[in-house]
């Protein structure tokens, strides 16, 4: 099953878990390009999110919704700075979690936890449509919210059922950090330099238009992905690169929406055909 993808190049737009991505490609034998999207830094501060765990603490929320795994673990590092993390671990326990898709299952595995539920969706609208079909009246919700996205239909959703929300957002984006990675990757792509671009995210398709717009480079994004097959992991990936007019070459089997069957069908795809290996020499 190894070297796979011996000799291939394939761009993937870095995120929070592209690192396990890019480890998961090059164990395949991928010469992996790596684009960093944007960085992300705790919130600038600090003390609501001190006020969100404090009150957590004091009285745990009757449900808690995760949308990332990267909010739990920024959440249990101001915990852990403040000394509160033994204490959150343990209110975190007696909440009911939701968590949106597989990630944030991952993160509140990491310290010894486990969802009661999972989205079949990753998205918020499959946060609303899971949380409906549950009695919510009279229930304290807590949920964690992340940057770049106006969430304020998903609040009144939960609203609605009769919750009493209390968000918490712990961490921010650094988009400008990035935008020059992503220009030198869009001008990799147009000169046939890259064997394709593996998307795990709706976001990241967005991300990579906006850029080549702010760029003045979207004829040149087009260009190169016209000539480079697009490998989506799944469908809600997928409906944005539509959405966008842009196609879907690869994806993993119905139901299969991970990195692993991911790569797999990349790797049955692209060796059918050779390496663009005399396209970098």
């Amino acid at each position: 099953m190894a070297d796979r993808l011996n000799g291939y190049r394939i761009l993937i737009l870095e995120t929070r878990e592209e690192a396990q991505f890019s480890r998961l490609l090059a164990e395949q034998g991928a010469d992996v390009l790596q684009c960093p999207m944007f960085a992300i830094h705790d919130a600038p501060d600090p003390t609501p999110v001190e006020a969100w765990i404090r009150r957590f603490i004091e009285a745990p929320f009757d449900d808690l919704v995760l949308m990332t795994g990267e909010g739990l673990r920024r959440l249990m590092k101001v915990a852990r700075r403040t000394g509160m993390d033994q204490d959150l671990v343990t209110a975190l326990g007696k909440a009911r979690k939701f968590a949106r898709g597989p990630k944030p299952g991952r993160a509140l595995r990491e310290i010894g936890l486990e969802p009661q539920v999972t989205t079949e969706k990753p998205t918020s609208e499959g946060i609303v449509e899971m949380l409906s079909r549950i009695d919510l009246a009279g229930h304290r919700l807590g949920l964690q919210l992340y940057p770049d996205k106006d969430h304020s239909r998903l609040i009144g959703a939960i609203t609605a059922q009769g919750a009493d929300v209390d968000t918490v957002l712990p961490y921010v984006y650094d988009a400008q950090a990035a935008d020059a990675n992503i220009v030198t990757a869009i001008d990799e792509m147009a000169k046939g330099k890259v064997d394709a671009i593996a998307l795990t995210s709706s976001g990241q398709v967005r991300r990579l238009l906006d850029v080549a717009r702010d760029h003045d480079c979207e004829t040149r994004l087009r260009e190169g992905l016209a000539k480079t097959p697009i490998a989506s992991v799944g469908p809600v990936v997928s409906d944005e690169l539509e959405a966008l007019g842009l196609r879907t070459d690869i994806s993993p089997p119905e139901g299969a929406y991970f990195m692993k069957p991911l790569i797999s069908a990349m790797a049955a795809t692209l060796g059918k055909t050779p390496p663009r290996a005399a396209a970098r020499a």
